[in-house]
């Protein structure tokens, strides 16, 4: 991501979600972005991108997917997924978001959970943005701090 307004942002979030983890149990967070394949076909990138996000998860994480044609979960239950998913002996949660020709069906397949930010379609910086909130949101509910507001 470029520097700019985007990132200001997605780097607020992560600073809040990497000091409020630890007090939750969850494993530290770390964010990573690949470059977009460059093959001609949208076929291709797509299978060539989930290789590489699908090998950057780590071993035993329950993948989620962000995908326009996931659920809509609310933060409420996004956040009850990720407490069972801790208490579940997960190691860790791993987020993919697919380039700019979308997922793969075998990433999609791959996924325990497709969530989606809605229909729309969102630039790719955007959607780090929102992720990065939605996962600092749902930390927020899970340890009673005011930031969630019904």
């Amino acid at each position: 991501m470029k520097a700019g307004p985007e990132r200001e942002l997605l780097e607020r979030y992560v600073k809040r979600i990497v000091g409020l983890a630890p007090s939750l149990g969850l494993t530290p967070v770390e964010w990573r972005e690949f470059e977009e394949s460059r093959a001609r076909q949208p076929e291709t990138r797509r299978a060539e991108e989930a290789k590489i996000l699908l090998a950057a998860a780590p071993k035993g994480a329950f993948v989620i997917a962000l995908d326009e044609r996931g659920a809509s979960p609310t933060s409420d239950a996004f956040a009850q997924e990720i407490s069972r998913t801790r208490d579940s002996g997960v190691p860790a949660l791993a987020f993919l978001i697919g380039g700019p020709d979308g997922l793969d069906p075998a990433l999609r397949s791959a996924a325990q959970r497709i969530i989606s930010f809605g229909a729309l379609t969102w630039p790719h910086q955007l959607v780090r943005v929102m992720a990065a909130e939605q996962i600092y949101r749902a930390m927020t509910i899970l340890a009673g701090h005011p930031y969630h507001r019904e």
